[in-house]
């Protein structure tokens, strides 16, 4: 495989962003914070995203089967 010569850009260091996107006025490190506390990303499936649009909803939905999951795990561990 032949190396790019210093001069030229291999097609995966190409500048890809869009001209529309504007960053002018962006502010650095906005939400660095929030990502230090941690970040859990999860994809929803799109079978069930008319049941879960958004966040919100998600997290209502667990929190209200939290309780029932915490009782199976304990109950599992008192089969053991």
């Amino acid at each position: 495989m032949k190396k790019a010569s210093k001069g030229q850009k291999r097609d995966s260091d190409r500048d890809t962003m869009r001209a529309e996107y504007d960053f002018g006025r962006a502010a650095r490190g906005t939400t660095a914070a929030r990502y230090a506390e941690g970040a859990n990303v999860v994809l929803i499936d799109p079978e069930v995203l008319d049941v879960f649009p958004d966040a919100a909803s998600v997290n209502a939905t667990l929190r209200a089967l939290a309780p029932v999951m915490r009782g199976q795990r304990k109950d599992r561990r008192a089969a053991h």
